[in-house]
């Protein structure tokens, strides 16, 4: 198992705090294992394996729990009420009214519950009035390039970046040896979040249009896009695919974590925009599973590597908008916003200027930087901070 000590740490800062802890994200990014990596730590702090309750809902041991009473009951029957208790659920989707389940176990106070899920969903609606202000939510992804790099004893960081986005960044990916059971793997985890946590939940009946959906917005990771365009766009290739549809199949596709929406910021202004957003995939080598591994735009996918490590740092993440140039990512958190502008290369000049002169348009103190593959020296344009990316994304203080 690879430590995920960004999460650990998280559920740690935690422990034993008056708030449900819930983890959400894509299937297979690792969630049911750090569950596993915590209970191992608070087994070596010494709480007794008896005061420890994990039930898996996706395991058939567990299927006849399917709705929130049998779950409910299923837990407290090992419940004694002198004893505290840490009760982890995993894909609590899967039952029936699962809120009720989980506000009936949260009032005990020798009850510290967990829960998983992968579906957005999870904490809208029924769950979210029920359980407002109690809980913490611990947005995870699949592994970071550090987390991958973790795994491996010789620390070639080129090489290793290129693995990391040919062989895919969800764990279980490391186990396989070769590309084509890669791509099964990947394969089938896209055919399970489409149909259990898209069709199944979205009553979708015609594959096929959500098919083209996707294969769309996979190939166009990164692009400013807007509901209508991809409705035209799918609609003059043969589909004809209105734009309430279009925006019902994305929706689902975000829920599931398989895509992200940024939104545009213009930045003098400061309001959000009305035209365009950017999607980025929570793992960029789900596209291979649909669209093969031809003509890859490595300039989009480290953008999308990129966008992914900033949601790890857990910024708010927009496009930015000065004048009539764009900026990769306006980033911001309680110290204030931080600027990216990222390019797989700026070795010509006239591309290092572009890049720079988008920066240099924002006239605040706050961190600029450029974001490159170049190995070159890092460097400093008037206060624009070039970088090497691999350094960046192994180096979570910069």
């Amino acid at each position: 198992m690879i430590e995920r000590p960004t999460y650990l740490k998280k559920l740690f800062d935690f422990k034993d705090k008056d708030l449900i802890k819930v983890v959400t994200g894509i299937r297979r990014c690792g969630k049911s294992t750090l569950f596993d990596l915590y209970i191992k730590k608070l087994l070596e702090e010494g709480v007794s394996p008896k005061q420890i309750i994990h039930i898996n809902l996706e395991d058939p041991i567990f299927h006849d729990l399917d709705d929130y009473l049998k779950l409910y009951n299923y837990v407290m029957k090992e419940i004694k009420k002198d004893i505290k208790y840490y009760v982890f659920l995993d894909e609590v989707q899967n039952v029936k009214e699962f809120q009720k389940a989980c506000d009936g176990l949260y009032i005990h106070k020798n009850i510290d519950l967990y829960i998983t899920g992968s579906n957005a969903n999870l904490l809208s609606g029924e769950l979210a009035t029920l359980l407002s202000g109690r809980y913490i939510e611990i947005q995870m992804l699949p592994l970071s390039f550090k987390e991958y790099c973790s795994n491996f004893k010789e620390k070639n960081y080129d090489r290793l970046y290129l693995d990391y986005v040919n062989k895919s960044s969800f764990p279980y990916a490391l186990e396989l040896d070769d590309e084509s059971k890669i791509d099964d793997y990947l394969e089938n985890i896209y055919n399970t979040i489409i149909l259990k946590d898209v069709m199944a939940r979205k009553k979708i009946s015609d594959i096929t249009i959500l098919q083209s959906v996707t294969k769309f917005m996979l190939s166009n990771i990164g692009n400013l896009l807007s509901i209508k365009k991809i409705s035209d766009t799918l609609t003059s290739s043969g589909r004809n695919i209105s734009v309430h549809t279009v925006e019902s199949y994305l929706e689902a596709l975000t829920e599931s974590f398989i895509f992200y929406k940024v939104s545009r910021f213009d930045i003098k202004g400061k309001q959000f925009l009305q035209s365009g957003d950017k999607y980025y995939v929570s793992d960029v080598t789900l596209r291979y599973a649909l669209l093969g591994r031809k003509n890859l735009d490595m300039g989009h996918i480290l953008e999308n590597i990129v966008f992914l490590e900033l949601k790890r740092r857990g910024y708010k993440i927009y496009v930015g908008k000065s004048r009539d140039k764009e900026i990769d990512f306006v980033v911001e958190n309680k110290e204030g916003f931080r600027y990216y502008q990222v390019a797989y290369t700026v070795r010509d000049p006239e591309t290092l200027n572009r890049e720079l002169g988008a920066l240099q348009e924002i006239h605040d103190h706050y961190p600029k930087y450029i974001l490159t593959m170049d190995l070159d020296p890092e460097a400093d344009y008037d206060g624009i901070r070039k970088m090497n990316v691999i350094d960046w994304l192994l180096d979570d203080k910069k």
